[in-house]
């Protein structure tokens, strides 16, 4: 198994320098093309090379992205969540709460679980302070001091990252199902019997994935801008994946799984490494994948809402941004190691998670060497190339504006699409190229969390045997 793993890795390092490899290629020759005069970007977009059986490239390009498109709506359009299940066919759920310096936040997220219209005699809660350095611990301590019967506490003797945080959470739990709710996030009474319905419901689910919401919209035009991207990426996209049980990710923030498909397999997960390097980040991600290469369904519950906080200020955004971007260049190549073979048998919607990855790996590759294309084309010819770039934003803001209108109603507020739409282009746009550069790095950033290389105590325990049946026996009553 040891050899398996170490293949696996060096196969997945091997791709990601095949990924840098294409686009320092397609970079170098942009730039050299249109320093050396050959090549305008503007000028190919009007008087592109000839056309292929009567089809411009611009035109086919255009055609193509109103195809993708398209296929989103209807895929949205197909999407019905599953209905809540009866009481009696509810499993019993494990919730895991990591939290490192969260501060008091702990204590709402605790009492929004606990106010769940779930049956407390099926609830375990598992609260994990990651070696806050603040009184994390304390907020901690008083939710117990609440609730005294109904919250198991434990605390890392030193920060050691996320996933070892939900390590130790998973080597006390009991459940058939386990639930992670990030400590920054409150969910409402109905989100967990939402949740957990499907992989009730249907043996072929192997994980579900919450309806994201901001939670603190009145902190400024950040938040604000962010509600509106959520609605667009989180809840349009997952409805759609969600139809041919392919959600290339489960968020931290609200997630269930199904035991029996991920316990083997997290040994792989909290040892996975990228280049040499612990992978600390993108848990979730990576928690998604281990279900998909299983050949199970995920699947997205929308009426599983949480509620989470968002950094308030261009610094805490940008660093949010940057380790979701990381996360998504390492999983993607980790997932192009196994939906090239038949990983779905006797079930479909493998076409389409093979077909989105691969325009996942297209972005990867052709799409951010573009964007240094974009830039050289911008330092020689600002203002034309400015013009397109102002049209572009107000053209891409309109399906975010749509969907959030079309959702809720709102007076106002699908005007934050377009702001974010500039911010993202003009400001932001770095981001994922860098991302691509640099992914073997790890780190919260937004906390600066310091990693640890091993394992904590806790979590071995859980590479050895599942709880006792009594234990189960015990929390269900």
């Amino acid at each position: 198994m040891k050899k398996r793993l170490l293949f696996l890795s060096s196969k997945i390092d091997h791709l990601y320098l095949w990924v840098l490899a294409v686009d320092l290629i397609i970079a170098a020759s942009l730039l050299y093309s249109r320093l050396s005069g050959k090549v305008h970007i503007l000028r190919t977009l009007k008087h592109p090379c000839p056309p292929l059986f009567g089809i411009r490239p611009g035109a086919a390009l255009a055609l193509f992205g109103l195809c993708v498109l398209t296929w989103r709506i209807w895929m949205a359009w197909r999407y019905r969540a599953c209905a809540p299940v009866a009481e009696e066919d509810l499993p019993v759920v494990t919730i895991v709460i990591p939290a490192y310096n969260e501060g008091r936040q702990v204590l709402p997220t605790v009492r929004s679980v606990m106010d769940s219209n779930y049956p407390p005699h099926k609830m375990q809660v598992i609260c994990v302070d990651d070696g806050s350095v603040d009184d994390t611990w304390q907020w901690m301590l008083e939710a117990r001091e609440e609730y005294p019967d109904r919250i198991q506490l434990l605390r890392q003797p030193v920060n050691s990252g996320k996933r070892q945080a939900l390590m130790s959470g998973f080597s006390h739990a009991v459940g058939t199902v386990w639930v992670t709710i990030d400590s920054d996030s409150e969910v409402l009474p109905d989100t967990l019997l939402h949740l957990v319905s499907p992989l009730a419901a249907d043996p072929r689910v192997g994980a579900v994935a919450g309806n994201v919401r901001v939670l603190n919209r009145a902190d400024g035009a950040i938040p604000k801008m962010m509600e509106v991207f959520f609605t667009a990426g989180f809840d349009f996209i997952r409805a759609g994946q969600s139809v041919y049980g392919g959600v290339f990710c489960t968020p931290g923030a609200l997630s269930a799984y199904r035991v029996s498909v991920i316990r083997e397999q997290l040994k792989g997960w909290v040892k996975q490494a990228f280049l040499g390097t612990p992978a600390t980040i993108g848990e979730d991600r990576a928690l998604t994948n281990l279900v998909l290469k299983s050949g199970y369904r995920v699947v997205y519950q929308r009426e599983a809402v949480v509620l989470t906080k968002i950094p308030a200020t261009f610094r805490g955004l940008r660093r949010m941004l940057l380790r979701w971007a990381r996360s998504n260049v390492r999983e993607s190549i980790v997932m192009m190691t196994f939906v090239i073979r038949k990983f779905r048998k006797g079930d479909a919607g493998g076409g389409w998670i093979r077909c989105i990855s691969g325009m996942q790996m297209f972005r990867l590759t052709v799409g951010e060497a573009l964007k240094v294309g974009v830039l050289a084309e911008f330092l020689m010819k600002p203002l034309p190339t400015f013009r397109v770039l102002v049209v572009g934003c107000l053209i891409s803001s309109l399906v975010p504006a749509a969907v959030y209108e079309l959702r809720y109603r709102t007076w106002f507020g699908w005007l934050w699409a377009v702001p974010y739409s500039f911010l993202s282009v003009f400001i932001l746009s770095w981001i994922s190229l860098w991302a691509l550069m640099s992914a073997p790095r790890s780190g919260w950033l937004t906390r600066d969390l310091q990693t640890a290389l091993e394992p904590s105590e806790q979590s071995k325990t859980l590479l050895a045997e599942p709880p006792e049946a009594s234990l189960l026996t015990k929390v269900s009553g």
